[in-house]
This record gives C-alpha cells, sequence and structure tokens, in this order.
C-alpha cells in the first residue's frame, strides 16, 4: 500500500494532501518514522568526532522532521475533526510516540554528548539563539529522566506512556459530553428573551436531527447566548448544569479518576527528578520561574480585583432583585442579569452589535490589519488540500513579496471539533542550510454558522476571539529563526499570549472599528455612539471576570503544588482551592476540574496563569501603542522586529525591554481593567 503520509507531498506550497490521507495510515506512517528518526539519533550518537553544536544539539534539533509532521497531521485532526476510528489511532499512537520520546531522552550515549556541548558553554563562541537551544535541550533531557538510575527510568517510562494516554482519554472524553447533550423544545413558549438568530440556528439543529421544534447544545454559539437572553430560568439553570457537569457524571466519560491520577503522576515525576512538586519542575525556564513568583503574582491580582469583584457582584444581584428576582443569585443568573444590566447602563448587547460583525467582513478587516501593520498581504487560494470543505486557505506574503506561510482557517463547530479555538501548525519555520522552510499555520474556531436568512453574524467575543487566535498565527507566520525548536509560538508558556492578547486590544478601538464595521444589511457604518460605548462597557464586570479567571490559575496552581498524592475526591478538592474566589453557592454536582482541558489534557499544567500574565505585558505594549498611535509604523516594526519574528530565540524579557524600553508594569493592566 502507498502511504501518502511517507511520500514527498507534491502539493501547493508542500501542504499536508489531505485529500489523500485515510486513517489507516497514520499507525503504519508513524511506525516507520520512528524507525527512521531512531536511524537519525543513531547517527548523531556514533558519531566519532568531538560533540559540538552543529554535529549534537543542531542535528538532533533537526531528527524526526517526517514524524513530527505526521504526529502533527495527527493530533490537529483529533482536535479540529475528528472520529471514532482517528481517536481510536492517536490512542494507539500516543504510547509508541512517548516510549520513542524516552528512548531520546533515556539514550546514555546522546545525553553525554549534550553534556560535553553544554559544558562547553563558557569556552566555544555561541550565538544567543545557540545558547538558548543548548539550555533547552539540555533541561528537556534532565526533564525527560536522563540522570536517572536504571530502575528509575523504567518507572519513568511507565509513567509518561500512561500520562500521554490519560491526558488524550480526558479530552476525548470531555467532546462526547459535549456532543452528547442536548436541550430540546418543543413548545415556543420557552423561547422566551431568546434573539431570532439564535432560534433560527435551533431550528436547523433540530431539522438536522430530524426533530421538531428547536435544540439547543452546549458548543458556544449556542450555549452562551442562550445563557445571556433565556427569560426560562430553569431551563438556563439546566443548560448550566450541563455544561457544568461534563465528564462529572459517573458515567463511561466520567473525567473525575483521570483528572487525580494525571495530577499524582506528575507529582511521582517531578519527585523522581528531585523537585518537590509538579509546578516546581515545571516553571524552572518560565518568565515567573517559581511557584512562590506565580503565586505571589496570582495573590497581587486577587488582592486588587476582589473589592472590585464583590462590587460587579452585589450590582448585578440588586438589579436582579429590581426585576423581580428572588432568591440567591445563582451561577445561571448571571449572564442573563449581566446582559440586561450591560443594555441598561450602555444601550448595548451582542444583539445590537452583531450586525455590524459579519464574518466576511471581520475576516477582510484582520487579514487588513495585518496589512496595515506589518505590510503583509493574503491571497486566498482554493486549490490548497484542506481536511474539510469549511475550511479556507490563504497564501501569505511580506511587503517584499516574499512568501511567509500558508494560513488554514476553520470557523464553525461540528460534533467532530474540540470546543473553544486554538491555533496550531502543520510545518514550523526553519533556516536549513540556508533555505528559509516557511511554516504551515492553522486556526481553528467554534463561531456562529450562517443560517438562511442571515451571515455568519460574530457576537463581540468571538471577534476578540479571531484577533487573539491571529495574534497566535502571525506569531508562527512572522517567525524568522535558525532552529524549528526555538521558531513562532515555541517560546515560553508564560510569553506565549503576548502576541495574541495584544491584538484584542484593537477590537476596542474606533480607529480600527471605524475603517470596516458596517451593517450587514444597511451597509451603514458602525455609529460613533455605539463605539463609544464598547469602550465605556469594557471595563464593566472586569473586577468579577478578572477573579473568575484568578480561580482557574488559583485551582491549576493548587493541583500542580501538591506534595503528597490526592486521596480525596476531586470537589473537596477543587471547593478549597477556589474557596477565596467564590461568589455564588456551591451547588453538588458542579465541577470545573473534570473539564479543564487547559491543563489535563492541553499543555498548560502549571501555566494557565500565564494568561494573566500576559495580560500585564499586552496592555503595557499596547499602550506603547496608543502613545504613538495604534497604527504607528515604527512601533509596529519594533513590535514585529523584537516580539513576533524571534521566538525563542532569547529570554522573554529581553525581547520585551528591547521593544518596550523598559520592564512591563502592572499599573497599565489594573488601569485599562478599571481596578484602580
Amino acid at each position: 500500500m502507498t502511504n501518502p503520509l511517507l511520500q514527498e507531498w507534491n502539493t501547493p506550497f508542500g501542504t499536508p494532501p489531505f485529500h489523500l490521507i485515510e486513517t489507516i495510515h497514520f499507525k503504519p506512517a508513524v511506525e516507520e518514522a520512528i524507525k527512521s528518526a531512531a536511524n537519525e539519533i543513531k547517527i548523531i550518537t556514533d558519531n566519532n568526532e568531538l560533540p559540538d553544536f552543529e554535529n549534537t544539539i543542531a542535528s538532533l534539533d533537526r531528527a524526526g522532521e517526517t514524524l513530527g509532521k505526521i504526529t502533527s497531521l495527527l493530533f490537529n485532526l483529533n482536535s479540529a475533526d475528528t472520529n471514532k476510528p482517528l481517536q481510536k489511532v492517536a490512542q494507539e499512537v500516543s504510547p509508541l510516540l512517548t516510549r520513542f520520546s524516552n528512548d531520546i531522552t533515556l539514550n546514555e550515549k546522546l545525553f553525554a554528548r549534550i553534556k560535553i556541548v553544554s559544558e562547553s558553554k563558557g569556552t566555544s563562541e555561541f550565538t544567543v539563539e545557540q545558547k538558548i537551544l543548548l539550555e533547552r535541550k539540555f533541561r528537556n533531557f534532565i526533564l525527560g529522566g536522563a540522570d536517572l538510575k536504571v530502575e528509575a527510568r523504567k518507572r519513568f517510562r511507565a509513567i509518561s506512556e500512561e500520562l500521554a494516554t490519560l491526558s488524550l482519554k480526558f479530552e476525548e472524553n470531555v467532546l462526547e459530553e459535549t456532543n452528547l447533550f442536548e436541550l430540546h423544545i418543543t413548545d415556543r413558549e420557552d423561547l422566551a428573551g431568546l434573539p431570532e438568530s439564535l432560534i433560527e440556528t435551533a431550528s436547523k439543529e433540530a431539522e438536522i436531527r430530524k426533530k421538531t421544534g428547536w435544540v439547543f447544545t452546549l458548543h458556544f454559539p449556542s450555549y452562551v447566548p442562550f445563557m445571556q437572553y433565556s427569560d426560562r430560568r430553569h431551563l438556563r439553570e439546566k443548560m448550566l448544569k450541563a455544561y457544568s457537569s461534563r465528564a462529572f457524571r459517573g458515567n463511561e466519560f466520567d473525567n473525575r479518576q483521570n483528572a487525580r491520577k494525571i495530577a499524582n503522576l506528575r507529582l511521582e515525576i517531578a519527585r523522581m527528578l528531585g523537585f518537590k512538586t509538579f509546578a516546581e519542575m515545571i516553571l524552572g525556564d518560565r518568565m515567573a520561574d517559581t511557584p512562590e513568583k506565580v503565586e505571589n503574582f496570582l495573590e497581587q491580582l486577587f488582592q486588587a480585583s476582589k473589592p472590585a469583584a464583590s462590587r460587579d457582584f452585589e450590582h448585578i444581584r440588586s438589579f436582579a432583585e429590581s426585576q423581580g428576582h428572588t432568591g440567591a443569585l445563582e451561577r445561571w443568573d448571571w449572564a442573563f442579569y449581566f446582559e440586561k444590566l450591560k443594555k441598561k447602563l450602555y444601550d448595548i448587547d451582542d444583539e445590537i452589535l452583531k450586525p455590524y460583525f459579519s464574518l466576511e467582513k471581520v475576516e477582510t478587516a484582520v487579514l487588513g490589519l495585518a496589512t496595515t501593520l506589518y505590510g503583509i498581504r493574503f491571497i486566498r487560494n482554493n486549490t490548497i488540500p484542506v481536511y474539510h470543505p469549511e475550511v479556507k486557505t490563504f497564501e501569505v506574503y511580506d511587503h517584499d513579496n516574499s512568501f511567509l506561510s500558508i494560513l488554514y482557517i476553520d470557523y464553525h463547530p461540528r460534533p467532530g471539533k474540540n470546543g473553544g479555538a486554538w491555533m496550531t501548525s502543520y510545518r514550523d519555520q526553519k533556516n536549513e542550510n540556508g533555505n528559509d522552510v516557511r511554516p504551515l499555520i492553522s486556526i481553528v474556531a467554534n463561531f456562529t454558522r450562517p443560517s438562511e436568512t442571515r451571515p455568519s453574524l460574530l457576537s463581540f467575543n468571538e471577534l476578540t476571539t479571531l484577533l487573539h487566535e491571529f495574534g497566535h498565527s502571525l506569531h508562527g507566520m512572522l517567525t524568522k529563526c535558525t532552529y524549528e525548536g526555538l521558531s513562532g509560538t515555541n517560546v515560553a508558556r508564560d510569553f506565549v499570549e503576548l502576541p495574541s492578547q495584544f491584538m484584542e486590544n484593537f477590537a476596542f478601538e474606533k480607529e480600527w472599528l471605524d475603517t470596516w464595521a458596517t451593517h450587514y444589511l444597511t451597509d451603514e457604518k458602525i455609529p460613533v455612539e455605539i463605539i463609544n460605548k464598547i469602550k465605556e462597557a469594557s471595563t464593566f464586570n472586569e473586577g468579577y471576570a478578572c477573579l473568575r479567571q484568578l480561580s482557574f490559575g488559583f485551582l491549576d496552581m493548587a493541583w500542580h503544588t501538591i506534595i503528597n498524592p490526592v486521596d480525596i475526591n476531586i470537589s473537596d478538592f477543587e471547593s478549597v482551592a477556589m474557596a477565596k474566589t467564590e461568589l455564588f453557592p456551591s451547588i453538588e454536582g458542579l465541577n470545573m476540574s473534570a473539564s479543564f482541558g487547559h491543563i489535563f489534557g492541553g499543555g498548560y499544567a502549571a501555566g494557565y496563569y500565564g494568561y494573566k500574565w500576559a495580560e500585564v505585558l499586552d496592555a503595557d505594549a499596547f499602550s506603547y501603542f496608543t502613545e504613538t498611535g495604534i497604527f504607528n509604523k515604527e512601533t509596529a516594526a519594533s513590535f514585529r522586529k523584537n516580539i513576533l519574528e524571534k521566538g525563542g530565540t532569547d529570554k522573554p524579557k529581553d525581547l520585551y525591554v528591547r521593544f518596550r524600553g523598559k520592564e512591563p508594569s502592572i499599573d497599565a493592566l489594573l488601569k485599562r481593567s478599571g481596578l484602580i
């Protein structure tokens, strides 16, 4: 059988031949690519020359290119367009990959060569980029068990393989639970308060499922507006409880044991490697490089936001009472009364904004923003193979017409797609023998679909989400590095969110909205009063929003600063971890940890604080843009040169200071958030 994953890809720009790839191709391709990569490692270890940067570190960075491109395809598809057979392959392949990864980091001859190169740092003339790559490789080997004794290595292998399988299963369970639930309404009176656009979408969903009436789901374009606008409190309660109890219902998709196992196994690995906690182990190469620094940072923001959060909560509670609400304000009441109060105070809500944010215009505006700032341009290309007909592809060129990247964008929810939005890559940038290999970048989202009567109209949150993921994609597309391991978004976890969160700021700027936001029916320009209200409302409820984000950060750190295995149920553990941020009455049967994919399925373990950390950076960075002009070419060029192009080739703090001229201050964030 000819396997397209192992052939040269004769496609435009060497893009993946999705039209030729079938699920059955993946496992044999991975097995073959592992053999090839193992031979590449053997060439490095069998080299009789004295170990140096080129024949050891750079060669190691280049090893396994074929394996890398196959696995990026497999796991990206498993997130964006999966099915049962593909999930089965991912589960089968994951232990093989972990085993091979262990074979590398536990390879004594290879580690001995890396140590020799590392010890020569003081006498060899390395570039800053080479020093960073060397430090990262050395650290990865240490964290990969390279210094462990023989018996400990066996246990290390077993744990790491189990963790890889558990994390995949965790994500699969959340997806299953999200897809399983539906709120089926047959009485039109139960649609009270809901916008017509949502009702139309729910009618279409019911039709797809061969049911009468309307169907609402836990996917964000359905769930969020339902919680914001439904007048039926008992239905809001049903929706929230379904969403907040995903993978926590005692069925075959329950994650409570998986979460606890993952945390305990991570602790065991950390202890084996000489660390007190997993957080201490993982934070060593971050900007906030100790658990104490992270906890102090979270506490500092907590002290600043708690009074504002309590004030916000009281405002919503008293407003709800004025609207006839009796009894305690519950979680399923929050979004509903929040939207009503915001509408009253600012005469603005998503239904007013959506007509000005048609997806087609938003896309043009967001891509055009990159043209304005950095001079790059996007050309639609319909000949590039895609994994689903809805995926759009663009060629990306620099101001001098040099090729930069291919950009894939996949906008709408499907049963086979994980929730949320993310940026990923099918190929990272590198410079190989003078040849600049350009990246293949993808944005995946779950935005509101078009209906039979209207185009896809985005909520304001969907607009900022697209800007956020586009910021990540710029980081991936504009990078100019030598080594793949340092290019694009291969940076410290608490630095990676700077480019993405920085881009969100433009959504609040009149100077940008004024250039493109027009009504999808009348083509009327978005009124200046509405733009002003967007800005005015930007700090509304920000105290509560900050506290909520901090609660996730505290929960993440609680799971990853344990010094003994967790043997209590995860609800009790979670209650203690989040207690000081809690404003609502507790509800039996709800749990965040069981569906907290960022830390148990993704790469944010002991790193969720990074979103708030990066907010400090992005607020400070954007304040520089507002001082010099948000479209200022020189400021944008500096941001591109010192942040977007550099990847992980220098210390994040040094990169930031080169751009900003000073270290970041928390004051800009506190001011922007209305906390001071």
